[in-house]
Formats: structure tokens, sequence, C-alpha cells
């Protein structure tokens, strides 16, 4: 490969960029400005974090200090003067680093490393894309680190890049890469990596989605919200999909197992995200992150390149001419611009600043020179009749009006020509990149309104056509009767019924504390519940796992998820959620609307006065009035109610409020016993409830009372509204009442507990649950 002469790796006489790609560090060189800036660019979190944790007063007997379990926790080792160099080079890459300390430890620790940047393909590539970023690229690759770009193609379709065209999509990253190999970023031993996100993601589906889904539920809607500036998006105008976005985003640096983010400052956020993951799932080691200097627009008041404004920036395939012009009428203050109090300002996430260095001046043509010219220390630039070796005397001639800002213009326009001669030549003569380039060109001419293209996964392998879908409730670890009650009564009657089992919407709703193995144990024990009580119901009951349904197709389920995040604003799927409320609960309702259509079922069942079911019941509906798709049936349940007491929960235990599906034969006695049942009240009596569903419904189609013949002797009725009747006028007693349904759930508990202690599967999924009340009892103590 031949390397860029401007990028270091050899000089010209008057224009010297960087020697960076492959030369042996000095011995202990001083740091740099930039590294300077770095190191003390420090939140007061971070500060906190890295501060020496409190000793104790207390002496104990004859115990020495234990040994340093890692290196990150020893005791600081002086840097040899090659890892000084090593360290100082990668520290000048960022204007912030988290933490200093945390890369000094890595460098120690590790003799490579690896670090990411995310790209996504969204068009024609600036100067800071791509000079700037080969020159961070070459002084990390140098340093022993392994530079993976991640090609967000993915991501680019979530932010509407391309119009949401995945091929155009897929065009431009290959557009990009042809730029990097042209502007002299050293690719050579494998330093630099590019992986695509669509196919590593799906090929990996079974370990990139679990971790997403434990991030999401571990942050509020607000966390996520305040990640909106990495897509360039207001925190108040978001689709449901770009709340997805830094969640993937986030994922990546675990994916890609990453040691150093190596992002703009307007990515800040989202790594910061992963470094509170870290803290969250206590993982020990958090990624370093190390976030470069964003260049100004070269338009006044632009705190960033605009791709959408030609000019304001230098693009990598610009002409002379195009250089010359944008360069001449670039801003160029010299006095910094009277700051005027917007006062309709709206405190939003993605107004905020850009720049963690303070910079009053904002003069885009010495942030060039600072940034792209000077991003080595052996770089020079000539403007005017001199030639200057510091980026600091260029500034103090300019201020002082020594150097004339036609002359530092002219310098300027000279310098970046010689940057983007090489890429020039590349697209002109290399036929690959040529035809590349035309069609990234003509994407932007076109301007394509969103393609919405339907895509869905092909379920025929797993699930029957036309079915009557019904869906498992959100698991917990003690399920109740009710959940057996209400399944059954959607289940029942239907002609090709599936039961579907969320397990990864459970996760991300952190459902059982988003434990698979109690997640999978609550299904079972349900699954085993409803065979037990409904046997022939559930002989033609299609089960199936929603994970399993997503593994034969991931790339077209998470694609449907995605589209429909883009068809919803964040706030309609929001309905029913506070800012406060974790985020995975959006994330649950994308899942929902995908796995219907997915499914594409005749049918799907809700229960009736299940607000938020009635709430995800519109969602789909409105989704299904957009999509080439037959739209279900939604048919609201209204179900049994066997809870056996009024309190709604406020003084519920289980001893009394209801019945458990783990609840011993004793309890069917002892609950009913202390059940609400007042005289002629039909309107909530949980023995009538009962003795409808177990004994008219599922058992010998009548309830049979015992009484002695002073008290009427016995009888059998047949149907809800004759025992109604007859409870509403006195003819049927209380006491008679409870004592037939009694029997009824004594027998019911029996067949439970008699079916757990003989199906070994059965019985280990229940254990596994009881296991989990007693941890998440120690937990609250």
């Amino acid at each position: 490969m031949v390397l860029h002469p401007s990028l270091g790796i050899s000089a010209t006489p008057s224009f010297s960029v960087f020697t960076v790609g492959g030369a042996k560090p000095p011995a202990a060189p001083p740091a740099s400005a930039k590294a300077a800036k770095a190191a003390n660019v420090e939140t007061s979190a971070a500060k906190k974090a890295n501060a020496a944790p409190k000793q104790s007063t207390k002496k104990k007997a004859e115990k020495k200090p234990a040994a340093p379990k890692d290196s990150a926790k020893a005791a600081p080792v002086p840097m040899s003067p090659e890892l000084r160099a090593k360290y100082e080079t990668i520290l000048s890459v960022g204007e912030e680093c988290q933490s200093p300390a945390e890369l000094e430890a890595l460098l120690q620790k590790k003799d490579t490393f690896n670090a990411y940047d995310g790209f996504e393909p969204s068009g024609r590539m600036h100067i800071a894309q791509g000079v700037f970023k080969a020159v961070n690229v070459n002084k990390i690759t140098s340093s022993n680190g392994v530079f993976i770009f991640w090609v967000a193609d993915w991501f680019a379709l979530m932010n509407d890049k391309m119009g949401g065209d995945l091929d155009k999509i897929k065009v431009v990253g290959e557009y990009l890469k042809q730029v990097w190999a042209a502007s002299g970023m050293n690719m050579d031993d494998n330093k630099v990596i590019f992986k695509w996100a669509s196919d590593e993601i799906t090929n990996n589906a079974a370990t990139y989605w679990p971790k997403m889904l434990d991030i999401a539920s571990r942050f509020n809607i607000t966390r996520i919200k305040k990640c909106c500036q990495i897509m360039g998006r207001l925190e108040g105008n978001l689709s449901a999909a770009q709340v997805l976005y830094p969640l993937m985003q986030c994922t990546d640096v675990f994916f890609l197992k990453a040691d150093v983010c190596q992002l703009g400052v307007d990515q800040r956020k989202v790594n910061m995200l992963a470094r509170d993951y870290c803290d969250a799932a206590k993982i020990k080691f958090k990624p370093v992150i190390l976030s470069h200097h964003m260049l100004y627009g070269l338009k006044a008041g632009q705190e960033k390149m605009s791709k959408s404004d030609p000019d304001s920036a230098i693009f990598m395939e610009d002409t002379k001419e195009d250089v010359h012009r944008k360069i001449m009428n670039a801003y160029c203050p010299l006095k910094p611009a009277e700051k005027k109090e917007d006062k309709g300002a709206v405190d939003d996430a993605g107004k905020e600043s850009m720049n963690l260095v303070g910079d009053d001046l904002k003069n885009p043509c010495l942030d060039y020179i600072e940034n792209i010219i000077f991003g080595s220390n052996s770089a020079t630039f000539k403007a005017g009749s001199k030639t200057y070796a510091t980026f600091e005397e260029v500034k103090a001639d300019f201020l002082s009006e020594t150097l004339k800002e036609n002359d530092l213009k002219q310098g300027l326009i000279e310098a970046l020509n010689l940057l983007l001669e090489p890429v020039r030549q590349h697209f002109t003569n290399n036929a690959v990149a040529k035809d590349l380039l035309a069609k990234v060109q003509q994407y932007k001419k076109e301007k394509a309104p969103l393609d919405r293209k339907f895509r869905r996964m092909d379920p025929s392998a797993v699930v029957p056509p036309n079915s009557d879908l019904v869906f498992c409730p959100t698991p917990s670890n003690n399920p109740s009767l009710q959940v057996a009650v209400d399944l059954l009564s959607q289940l029942q009657g239907k002609a090709s019924p599936v039961l579907f089992l969320a397990d990864w919407s459970a996760k991300v709703l952190s459902a059982c504390g988003g434990e698979a193995k109690v997640v999978d144990a609550y299904f079972a024990v349900v699954v085993n519940t409803l065979k037990a009580l409904a046997p022939d119901t559930m002989a033609s009951v299609k089960v199936v796992k929603q994970s399993d349904l997503i593994l034969t197709d991931p790339s077209n389920y998470w694609i449907s998820v995605i589209n429909v995040g883009r068809f919803f604003n964040l706030n309609v799927l929001q309905e029913g959620y506070e800012d406060a409320d974790a985020v995975g609960n959006v994330i649950a309702r994308m899942m929902r609307v995908a796995d219907c259509i997915s499914l594409n079922s005749k049918t799907i069942s809700f229960m009736a006065q299940d607000k938020m079911s009635e709430i995800e019941a519109s969602i789909i509906k409105k989704y299904f009035d957009e999509i080439p798709l037959d739209a279900p049936d939604l048919s609201p349940c209204t179900g049994t109610n066997v809870a056996l007491s009024q309190n709604d929960g406020v003084h519920a235990t289980e001893n009394s409020e209801y019945f458990l599906l783990d609840d011993p034969k004793v309890h069917g006695k002892l609950k009913l016993k202390k059940s609400f049942c007042e005289p002629g009240n039909v309107e909530f009596c949980p023995p009538i409830s009962i003795a409808s569903f177990f004994a008219l419904q599922l058992g010998e189609k009548k309830l049979e009372i015992k009484r002695s013949p002073e008290n009427g002797g016995d009888v059998d009725y047949t149907s809800e509204a004759t025992i109604k009747e007859e409870f509403l006028s006195g003819k049927l007693h209380p006491g008679d009442l409870k004592a037939a349904v009694t029997a009824i759930m004594v027998d019911v508990l029996t067949k439970l507990t008699a079916g757990a202690k003989g199906d070994a599967a059965w019985k280990k999924s229940a254990a596994a649950l009881k296991a989990d009340i007693k941890k998440q009892a120690k937990k609250k103590k």
C-alpha cells in the first residue's frame, strides 16, 4: 500500500502533516496541548469515580493488606518512556478522555487494545470525517491499537438516511471506505477492520439482541432521550426508532469488545451511557471514552459541519475551485461575536453545545488549521511569507493582525488542496471509486421520499397461517391462578390457537429481574398448568417462544421493529408511561407490533378492561392500516375474575386475596373460607365466578350443591344466570355455595400439585420460581 504523503508518513518542503503511521515514538515527549486538554476535561462524576476510596480508621489485628486483584486497582506503576509516548499520542486524539487513569491502566494491562468508531453511511464525507479521522486512526494504530470501524447501516435506516433505503445506505458505506483508503489511513497488518452492522448483528443475533434488551431495561426514557444529540435530533421530536438508536449504539461497545470508544464529542452522551451501564450491570472494566473535537461549520454560528449544507464544510471530493470558494467565503472573526439571549429557548438535549473546551472566538478557519493542518507535532503551515511551526503562533499573528485574513485563507486553501489531491485522483482514476461517487452524488440530488419498504419475517415454518394469537402475560416469579383463567378464556373455542411466550420482551421489561432462567421457568409452569386444567383445549394449541421465532429470521424481524418505530412518534408508543419509566416499555411495544405482523394471525386476543392492552391494540390497528397485510380481528376477552376480595391489591396477601399456581390443596379450603361472599351481592362474588369457570366451563358443566332436605335439598346448577338469580333471592346460601366451590378448588389444586410432583421439568421450574422469590426477598433486606 502506498501511504498518503501528507498523512505522515512523508513530508513536502512547504507542508508536512503527520509522522505517526509507523514511526517509532521518541523516548519521552512532553504532553501535547491536546493531551493536556483531554486529561483535564473530566466531569465531576468521573473525578468522583477516580477518587481514592476513604480509608478506615479501624485497625484489624495481625492482618496484612490483601494484594490487589487486578492492575486497575493496583498501585500505579510508572510507565516506561515508550509506553508514555503511546499514552500521549492516544490522549492527543481526544478533546476529553474518560479517564486518563483508566487509559494508563489499559495500556499497562494489554499489549494491544480495541478502539472503535461507528459511522453512519449518510452521504458525502466531509474533511473531518475523512482526513481528521484518518489522522486519529493512525495515531491509535501506531500505538498498538486495532481500530474497528462499525459501518452502521441499520442505524442509518433508523435515522431515515438515504430515504431509509438500505441498499443505497450500503452503497454509501462502500464509498466512505474508498475515501479513507485514498486519504492515507494506514490499513496495513489488519490494524483497521470494517464491520457491517447488519451482517454482524444478524450473524450474532442470539448474543447481540439480549444485550441490547438488558441495556434498555436499566434506563428510563429521560436518560435515553438525552442521547438524542447523537442523531442530530431535538429531544422533543423523536420517532420511536430513534430511541432504539442509542440503545443499539451502547450495545455495540460491548458487542465489539471495545476498550476505547473513539468517537466525536457529539456521541459523548451515549458513550457515557455505556459506562453507566457498566455500573448498573456490575461490569468491572469500563470502556475508555476518547471524544474528539467537532470541527465548526464554515458559516457563522455553525457548531458543527452539516452534510445537508454543502458550503458548511470542505468535502473530500471537492474540487480546487470548491475549496477556494468555500474558504474565501468562510466566517473568520478576529473577535468573539456578541452573545444574543434567546428568551424563548427550550431546554433540549439536542440543542446543547458540542464543545467541551471553551472557545468564544469559534473561528472555523483557525479550527481547521489547529485540528487538521497541525494534526501532529511535526506539521508546519505556510501563510504569507512565513512558515509556522505551531498553531499558537498562527493564532497570535492573526489576532494581532500581523497575519491578514486573506493570507491565512490562501495558506489554508493551499494546505487543504494538498491533502485532498490524492483523493481526487483516486476518484478520477479508480473505476470502482468513480462509480460509487457518482451514485452517492445522484442520491443526494434525488432527495427521495422516505422508503417505507415493508419487511417482515416468514413465520410459516413455525406458525400455521390464519392462526388465533394469544399473548401470555408478562412473567412474574409468583404466578396466580388468574393468569391461567385469563389464558384459557382466550384460547377456548379458537380454530387455530397460538400461545405466544414473549421471553425477549420480558427481558426488556425487566420481568423476573430480566433473568432468562426465571422467565423460562414462569412460562413452563404456566403452560403445564394449562395442560393440567384443560388438556383437550391445549391439545390444539401451538406454543411459540418469541426468541425461537425471532432467531429463524432475525434480520427481517428487527428491521420490522425498526420500521414500526420509524412510523410512530415516540409520544404515541409512550402513551401510559412517564419519562421516568423504563425505556424498555417502549421497546416492548415496538416488539409487540412486530410480533403481530410477523405472525400475521387471523385474530389477536387481549383482555378487556386492561388499559395497557387497549393502548397496544390501538397501536397495532393503526400500523396494520398502513401495511400490505389484512388486519387481524382484535378481540377483547372479558374473561372471569377469580380474585377472592375487592381490595385491588392495596392490602393483598397471597394467603387470602388470590390463588397461586403453587398453592397446596389445603389452600382451596382456607382461602375460600376467607373469600368475599356477601349475601345477595352478585356483582362481585368470587365463589360464583370460580364455580362458573371451573365447574360450568371446564368441569362437568354443572355446580352440585349438597344440603339437607330441610335446607332445600341437593340441587344442580347448569348456568351462571341461575346461580346468580337464586343467590340474589336468598335461595342459595353463602355457606352452601362456599362448601361446593371449596370442593372444586381442592380438586383444582390437587391436579396442579400432582402434576408438578409427577413432572420433573415442571417441578424444576416451580423450584426456580421459589428460589427467585427468596433471592428477591434477600435483596430487599
